[in-house]
């Protein structure tokens, strides 16, 4: 007992120490970096306020959110504080910004959160579609993967080419290279990682795991999730160079050695930290491999951050 009480005490000093330090480096490091002064007019339709011709997808910041349907996830005030990473809707996600999606599924097309499940994942299409019936420029990565734990959803690549073949940027290392406006009116990258099925080809309609890639940490360190998410943004090429998208996440996670088990509370301690991690890959020479940032519980801050700097590329200043 003494010694798990010792444990929590300690673990409580730590969480408050890197607090601390992302408090203090946000102090210290200003508030200014390429295109902080670009504010969208139009959240829903951003990529058509900074322009179609001349924005690049190896250039888009996009703005994504991590466990993107979990907004109804559970059981409301009982499961859902365990597992919601989000609160709003995918359609009202995307109105505000938000250009990559994170889907988790399980065999019966259910989307799941571990051992939680919500909605089928025919909300999420049925949103993503209204989005893009609603707008003309916009294009969104859609990640849909079988969760941990669970088998893939039968024939499931067929049932997203069925419901999404008209939007479908086929899979094309040449996608990377081009604009928004030489990709129209083909609007969504849609990324399908099975565990077990056959990976999507080249030339398909859909992308193969491969094409999205990350480094994820498991923490609920706030300074040591941002300082490792430097570290390996850092070790990659700059974002012109890929062919492929790379995703930082500026997340941390409950941990089950820690009595705060929620994830609002725990992903609180770095999400007010977005603009300081772009400031600080400024300062360190690594803004220009930034490409896919995702939060939890997104909101209009970080989307502007993220838009800000793909404005300022796109008008050849960063």
């Amino acid at each position: 007992m003494g010694s798990h009480v010792s444990k929590q005490l300690e673990r409580r000093k730590a969480i408050s120490t890197e607090k601390k330090a992302l408090a203090d480096l946000q102090n210290s490091c200003g508030c200014e970096f390429p295109g902080c002064d670009y504010m969208p007019s139009d959240r829903k339709n951003w990529m058509s306020g900074v322009g179609p011709d001349k924005l690049h997808i190896n250039k888009i910041v996009w703005p994504g959110t991590h466990d993107s349907a979990t907004n109804k996830i559970g059981i409301r005030f009982v499961s859902r504080p365990f597992a919601q990473c989000q609160s709003l809707s995918i359609y009202n996600q995307l109105v505000a910004g938000t250009r990559v999606l994170d889907i988790r599924v399980q065999e019966d097309r259910r989307v799941c959160h571990g051992i939680l499940k919500t909605y089928s994942v025919d909300v999420v299409l049925a949103d993503l579609k209204r989005f893009l019936s609603e707008t003309e420029s916009e294009i969104v990565t859609l990640e849909i993967r079988t969760e941990f734990g669970h088998e893939d959803p039968p024939e499931f690549d067929k049932y997203l080419i069925e419901q999404l073949g008209e939007h479908l940027i086929h899979q094309d290392d040449n996608v990377f290279n081009k604009t928004v406006a030489e990709l129209l009116p083909k609007r969504v990258i849609c990324v399908w990682k099975p565990r077990k099925s056959p990976q999507p080809k080249h030339g398909d309609p859909l992308w193969s795991a491969g094409y999205l890639k990350d480094n994820w940490i498991d923490t609920d360190l706030p300074s040591t999730k941002f300082e490792s998410n430097i570290k390996h943004l850092s070790q990659q090429q700059p974002a012109t160079s890929r062919k492929f998208f790379y995703r930082v996440e500026n997340t941390v996670t409950p941990q089950p050695d820690n009595p705060i088990m929620c994830v609002k509370p725990v992903t609180k301690r770095i999400h007010c930290y977005a603009k300081v991690f772009i400031i600080e890959c400024v300062k360190r020479g690594c803004a220009d491999k930034l490409q896919i940032f995702s939060t939890d519980f997104i909101d209009k801050d970080f989307v502007d951050a993220c838009v800000g700097l793909t404005f300022a590329r796109a008008e050849g200043k960063a």
